[in-house]
């Protein structure tokens, strides 16, 4: 097969070609996810600022994602009923609101209920973003879906690299930071991006629910739960593992969100269209898994790259479980990606409370 009909790189062409609305939302989505790795290196400096254990702290991933498993099952309701344009939007402001007033606390508790707000929004924002980046893209799906992992992974990089760059000041300035760049995504939605045709039949509380009635779906959002438990103890207790200042720290997780990037847009595709969706899964999760072993056995300086490389492993993981997510039911994308982040945002939720009691 020549280079010209190689589909990958037919995908790669068009991804760079998008309407405004296309980057505008694919801009907010970064910097959405910024807000999940946006306290990595700062969660020492938290519980030192605000005399709390990691337990305590770590509080502020499961609620977040707590939060945002229970939002999933809501997204498709509203947007159904409200529009795309408009769901995006009340997102947006909530995480504008609740990242400002997290930057205010004076306790844990306080922290950790604003930062539930906070997930409460990115859930509104996230999953409506796939499906307006699907619907408005050019190059169809995979194309979206490349887009949208590259925001995933360029948000998840440069997250640790804004808390600790704003951090190294006071915990509070990345919460600051995120809500002026989260207005600054409100606008640019506003102003680019065109009302979405609402679906010609409302989406109810229980359809993705029901979607998981599918046994393709239900066995990769099981399989996508204890991936995501792995995946989210890396990201919310290794801080503490590591030990490292707010700078070094970010530049650990920045690394590891660069590898998280290139290994889901570029590395993860290559792999699926040679060996298959299914053996790339595999044994990307058997090296993960090898990964976090040493990682949890070996010394100081094996911690620092297990880190780094575990972002190679998580990237073609993401990749792979979203197409799997999105293809494999014959239930509409929204429903069935809501369905699959019920199930796979609860493992975030309970990595970062488990894995300190552990």
């Amino acid at each position: 097969m020549g280079a010209s009909q190689d589909p990958f790189d037919a995908g790669a062409t068009s991804l760079l070609r998008q309407p405004k609305a296309v980057w505008a939302t694919a801009g907010a989505s970064v910097v959405a996810f910024m807000g999940i790795g946006l306290v990595d290196p700062i969660l020492p400096s938290i519980a030192q600022g605000l005399d709390a254990t990691a337990s305590q702290v770590s509080l502020l991933f499961t609620s977040y994602f707590l939060i945002t498993a229970i939002a999933m099952l809501v997204t498709g309701f509203v947007s159904s009923r409200i529009g795309g344009k408009k769901t995006l939007l009340a997102g947006l402001a909530l995480v504008v609101v609740f990242a400002g007033l997290a930057g205010t606390s004076g306790s844990v508790g306080e922290l950790v209920g604003f930062r539930a707000g906070w997930g409460l929004g990115n859930a509104l924002f996230v999953s409506t973003a796939l499906a307006v980046i699907v619907g408005a893209a050019a190059g169809g799906s995979s194309a979206a879906i490349l887009l949208y992992e590259s925001a995933l992974g360029l948000g998840m990089a440069c997250g640790p690299l804004v808390g600790a760059l704003l951090g190294d000041a006071s915990w509070r300035y990345p919460f600051f930071g995120t809500a002026f760049l989260m207005a600054i995504g409100f606008l640019c939605i506003t102003v680019f991006l065109k009302e979405q045709p609402k679906p010609a039949r409302k989406t109810s509380l229980l359809d993705p629910v029901k979607a998981l009635g599918h046994g393709g779906l239900a066995s990769a959002a099981v399989s996508s739960f204890f991936y995501n438990y792995t995946f989210f103890t890396v990201l919310a207790f290794t801080p503490f593992v590591l030990d490292m200042t707010p700078y070094k720290s970010g530049a650990v997780f920045f690394a590891w969100g660069v590898l998280l990037a290139v290994f889901s847009v570029f590395v993860a595709p290559r792999l699926q269209e040679r060996f298959g969706s299914l053996k790339v899964l595999g044994g990307s999760l058997v090296l993960l898994a090898l990964d976090v072993l040493v990682l949890g056995y070996g010394n100081n300086m094996a911690a620092i790259v297990c880190t780094i490389l575990s972002g190679a492993f998580i990237g073609v993981n993401n990749t792979v479980y979203t197409e799997l997510a999105l293809g494999v039911s014959d239930a509409p994308r929204p429903v069935a990606s809501a369905g699959y982040n019920f199930v796979r945002w609860f493992a975030a939720a309970a990595a970062p409370y488990f894995a300190p009691k552990i």
